[in-house]
């Protein structure tokens, strides 16, 4: 038992701790993910966070300690970004002919999700910050945090509403999309990549090709729409 604990106080210490934890962590969340059949609840993004995060407070670790290691896997998240361009090339001629119809849609999606969120948060009598750290929870963390220190709000908060956002995007988008009756794949991938950005996007490319591209498509969008619109209209929002 000794020497268990020494191998685990030394690894703990180590970049190989944060590295090898992330990736057993999510290779055991997706295995458990196939073979119940790949329900929204069991997303292997979900369970590998709370799996880590459990591991995490259970030994003291402290974050920059893990991140250490873990920072090898986030450098692959610019790439694994770039790469959601290769199925949008594929189908280029379609999205050129819908291309004011899409972003329309991505405008008035975007300004629907923060608006909500804004009367929402001050009709809960919210305190301001975190009234501006809510509003871009729809886009991608690093963006939203980006957002939020330019409108007055809390970027750290920022990151966890809009992960969480995400998370509960994915999980309910199915049941949710089913009740309306959406069955367009397309529709359903744009309509997820809007509210849930990165975590939706990789929930509908498991699900569907088409709905894969169009979330991917939509996810860009609101990067695009929020960071050049939100620094001005969220201050004029406040006032």
């Amino acid at each position: 038992m000794g020497e268990v604990v020494e191998l685990w106080i030394y690894l703990a210490s180590t970049p190989l701790f944060g590295l090898t934890a992330t990736l057993l962590a999510y290779v055991a969340a997706q295995a458990l993910y196939e073979r119940l059949g790949q329900p929204p609840w069991a997303s292997p993004v979900l369970w590998s966070v709370i799996a880590i995060g459990a591991v995490l407070l259970l030994t003291g670790t402290p974050y920059p300690t893990y991140f250490a290691g873990a920072q090898f896997v986030h450098v692959l998240l610019g790439p694994a970004i770039v790469a959601l361009a290769w199925p949008l090339w594929q189908r280029r001629a379609e999205l050129r002919s819908r291309g004011a119809a899409l972003l329309v849609a991505a405008f008035i999606g975007g300004a629907a999700a923060a608006l909500s969120t804004i009367v929402l948060a001050r009709l809960a009598g919210l305190p301001e910050s975190v009234v501006m750290s809510l509003a871009p929870k729809s886009v991608t963390a690093p963006v939203a945090m980006g957002i939020a220190d330019r409108v007055g709000g809390i970027p750290a908060l920022a990151a966890v509403f809009a992960v969480l956002t995400g998370v509960i995007g994915a999980l309910s988008g199915k049941s949710l999309f089913d009740r309306l009756g959406l069955s367009d794949w397309r529709i359903r991938g744009f309509a997820l990549g809007t509210v849930a950005h990165g975590i939706g996007t990789a929930r509908a490319i498991q699900v569907n090709a088409d709905a894969g591209a169009y979330a991917g498509l939509a996810l860009g969008l609101q990067v695009l729409i929020a960071s050049l619109l939100m620094p001005w209209v969220l201050p004029l929002l406040a006032r």
